[in-house]
């Protein structure tokens, strides 16, 4: 059995699945209303043919009983007028489009997208607003709602950041200041709706009685109380016209890169990847897969082998690589112990860190191919000074300006998951395959923290058989792409060209990559 191809067949059903929303029923309805679907529309926004990476699809999945699919929110990454830019397009489909705590993060994630990377983002809304059951999710804290239109704020007075909203179907109460504090603002004639409160509250807080389309339709908006700037047919008309506008905003077009095919064909990446987790594989057969002609020039290669540092390039765009290799590699000296690989020792976190500080010299952007079961532990280590060398290696890889893309496709734990560019510390991008673990560590590992020898006990064995699969369940990449631990769940195949596309996404902002954004000099 080829646990990475098994793996990966039961994330496309699932990613099937989620991609139909609120199911068939539901999609019925809304074309019977005369609009597409939120995937209709992006599709029909985006370059025909076009890369389309979506962040955040499995978001909520194993949550709400199901109901809440990708959380009712699309967001991701694709092209217009050959240009990068990043799409948030509400699911009427799923419980009419209403924010689930889930949406906002889902929301955020893609306006920091926009802001780290400094390209366009477009609002397709079509929204009834909080799903009030869950408003204690949605409506306070420092990273509720709120936050939304802090961000819009941000990038229109700040960052210069193109925001586009498209008013599709409803838009009502604090929603409208998505839109609102949005640069352009467009409505469908017959299907929009704004307002800070529908016909039904209207009549309850006022006693006026008025019609939806009166009151905040697209005519009123563009014509009485100009708060939308454009008017549009239909769906497509609308859709065709925010291309139009984008395709006019100023934009260095990309050069064309030449570029080798990698050295293996993506396929054989299923092979590669053993059955069993714990076991060992070749990783720069990997690289071989990924990079352009397979072609990886290793830095240091004779020092600290169990991290893999080098230069090569994906489709023509250069990045620095770092990699755990996967074995058991032998000791230099004849009585020296043989080091894991996956491990990171104090050696290999000093080599690491004046890696990742040359490259930030360089301007070469970082990825990080992660399979790290953490930091060395033990005499020897603490002797040689793990601690503060694995601290130079965080401070290298936090403090690093260029673009950070990572790469999970095994293990993600403990220290070393943070020292490998961990969500925490904001790398561009974090994609997974559908063999990620992330996790503190393996359960078995917690089974003898939690237990030790006592494990074996009869008396445990149903709370250490417990714990184990807990932990198994914690540690599936899909746990993971359910709370937005990962950006998006790649397969083998598609794993080369989407990184090409978020390295050509991060190139677009040449400054500091830190942070959810930085701040141009306001002095």
């Amino acid at each position: 059995m080829n646990r990475l191809k098994t793996l990966t067949d039961e994330y496309l059903k699932l990613r099937a699945r989620l991609e139909q929303g609120g199911g068939a029923e539901r999609i019925k309805k809304q074309h019977d209303q005369g609009k597409l679907t939120a995937r209709e529309r992006v599709a029909e926004i985006l370059d025909k043919d076009g890369p389309w990476v979506e962040i955040g699809l499995l978001v909520a999945w194993d949550q709400y009983d199901g109901q809440a699919p990708a959380a009712g929110v699309v967001t991701g990454l694709g092209r217009v007028g050959g240009r990068p830019v990043v799409v948030v397009a509400n699911d009427a489909t799923v419980k009419a489009g209403s924010w689930w705590p889930e949406t906002i993060k889902k929301i955020l994630r893609a306006q920091e997208i926009a802001m780290r990377q400094r390209i366009p983002i477009i609002y397709l809304v079509d929204s009834a607003g909080v799903n009030l059951p869950y408003q204690g999710g949605v409506f306070p804290g420092q990273y509720g709602a709120a936050r939304i239109f802090y961000y819009n704020s941000i990038m229109r007075r700040y960052l210069k950041v193109p925001q586009i909203a498209a008013v599709m179907g409803p838009c009502i109460a604090g929603g409208a200041y998505l839109p609102a504090l949005s640069d352009v603002i467009f409505m469908v004639d017959g299907t929009s709706f704004m307002g800070l409160g529908g016909p039904n509250l209207v009549k309850g807080a006022t006693g006026q009685v008025v019609d939806a389309e009166t009151l905040g339709g697209a005519a009123t908006h563009t014509a009485v109380s100009a708060v939308a700037h454009y008017r549009a047919k239909d769906d497509r008309d609308c859709l065709a016209r925010i291309r139009e506008y984008v395709g006019r905003l100023p934009h260095a077009p990309n050069s064309r890169r030449t570029h080798s095919a990698p050295k293996r064909d993506t396929k054989a990446l299923y092979a590669l990847i053993p059955v069993d987790h714990r076991m060992s594989y070749d990783v720069r057969a990997l690289l071989e897969c990924l990079l352009d002609a397979g072609r990886l020039d290793e830095f240091q290669p004779d020092v600290a082998p169990e991290m893999i540092c080098g230069h090569g390039a994906i489709e023509g765009r250069q990045v620095a690589v770092i990699a755990n290799s996967r074995g058991v590699i032998k000791g230099k000296k004849k009585n020296e112990a043989p080091r894991i690989g996956g491990i990171i020792y104090t050696e290999s976190a000093e080599k690491v860190a004046y890696f990742i500080e040359n490259a930030d010299r360089e301007r070469v952007p970082l990825l990080f191919i992660q399979d790290v079961s953490g930091f060395m532990v033990g005499t020897e280590a603490e002797h040689t000074g793990i601690i503060r060398a694995g601290a130079r290696f965080v401070e290298a890889m936090a403090t690093a300006t260029v673009p950070k893309l990572v790469l999970t496709v095994n293990h993600a734990s403990g220290a070393g998951y943070y020292a490998m560019a961990g969500q925490g510390f904001d790398p561009d991008f974090i994609v997974s395959w559908p063999t990620g673990r992330m996790g503190v560590m393996e359960g078995e590992s917690a089974i003898q923290a939690v237990y030790g020898a006592d494990a074996a006990k009869p008396d445990n064995a149903g709370a250490v058989e417990a714990m184990r699969a807990d932990y198994e369940h914690q540690l599936d990449a899909t746990f993971a792409g359910a709370r937005g631990f990962v950006d998006a769940i790649l397969t083998p195949e598609e794993t080369r060209d989407r990184l090409a596309f978020l390295l050509e996404v991060s190139a677009e902002f040449t400054g500091p990559h830190l942070g959810a954004f930085a701040l141009p000099s306001l002095s």
